[in-house]
């Protein structure tokens, strides 16, 4: 009979603030992480109340003794989004060095992408974030060359091929244009690796600046470029209802 508090470990790892689930999962396959002295296995399930999970040694805490840091970052251009990097370049965790709390972003932009970017030690809101099934809006502002035309917004708003499966359909709306340039707002509901990059290069259209600006009902506002703040709970709760998370 199974018992009713045992938990999946990638589960109970990313609710603790290690990491997302994909990447506990990870941590898992790679033998970072231990039960009871042993080491763990893909798909385990744990007791939190008796037993004791390490990851590289150090004991998780119990979630409610750690602070939930919930941080909007307005990353710049020039920093990649991971919380180390093996090539020794710039990361955006070198923008928040006074955070004692060990966070990890959730999601990424790439390293020419700017605009906002979350990061937290919260592995249920870093799931209600990520997860497909919740299609957040976020918005960007794109500066195109050399121009557009009604084909190439009608082939971006319904939807490009891209890997065997094509995009979601985007609402894509002309900002400004001037010669040879053109800034677009995207609004896309999916969150597919250099989407709008790659939407706009099969159109023959170069991307000079991409910034995201919203998050469902998060918007970047006056924050500078390479500043952070931290969330209102009041932020936090109506990101998390958004996604169905019930308090």
């Amino acid at each position: 009979m199974a018992n009713k508090n045992e938990v999946r470990l990638q589960k109970f790892m990313a609710e603790h603030g290690v990491a997302s689930r994909r990447k506990s999962e990870e941590l898992i396959a790679a033998g970072k992480v231990k039960v009871n002295g042993h080491i763990a296995q893909r798909g385990e399930k744990i007791n939190p109340y008796k037993d004791l999970v390490t990851v590289r040694g150090e004991k998780i805490t119990h979630i409610k003794k750690r602070k939930m840091i919930y941080i909007m970052l307005h990353k710049p251009r020039g920093y990649v989004t991971t919380v180390s990097d093996e090539r020794g370049r710039k990361t955006v965790m070198d923008l928040i060095p006074d955070i004692k709390e060990r966070v990890y972003p959730v999601g990424r932009l790439d390293k020419d992408s700017e605009g906002l970017l979350l990061l937290t030690n919260d592995g249920v809101f870093t799931n209600c974030m990520t997860h497909p099934s919740h299609e957040y809006a976020k918005v960007y502002r794109v500066t195109v060359r050399p121009a557009v035309n009604d084909v190439v917004l009608n082939n971006l708003r319904s939807g490009i091929e891209l890997d065997g499966k094509k995009t979601a359909p985007a609402e894509v709306t002309v900002l400004s244009e001037e010669e040879n340039r053109v800034v677009l707002e995207f609004i896309l509901r999916e969150g597919r690796n250099r989407e709008i990059r790659r939407m706009c290069e099969s159109q023959g259209l170069e991307v000079a600046r991409l910034k995201r600006t919203a998050i469902g009902s998060l918007k970047l506002g006056m924050l500078a470029q390479g500043k952070y703040r931290e969330l209102s709970e009041q932020e936090v709760k109506k990101l998390l209802r958004s996604a169905g998370h019930k308090d």
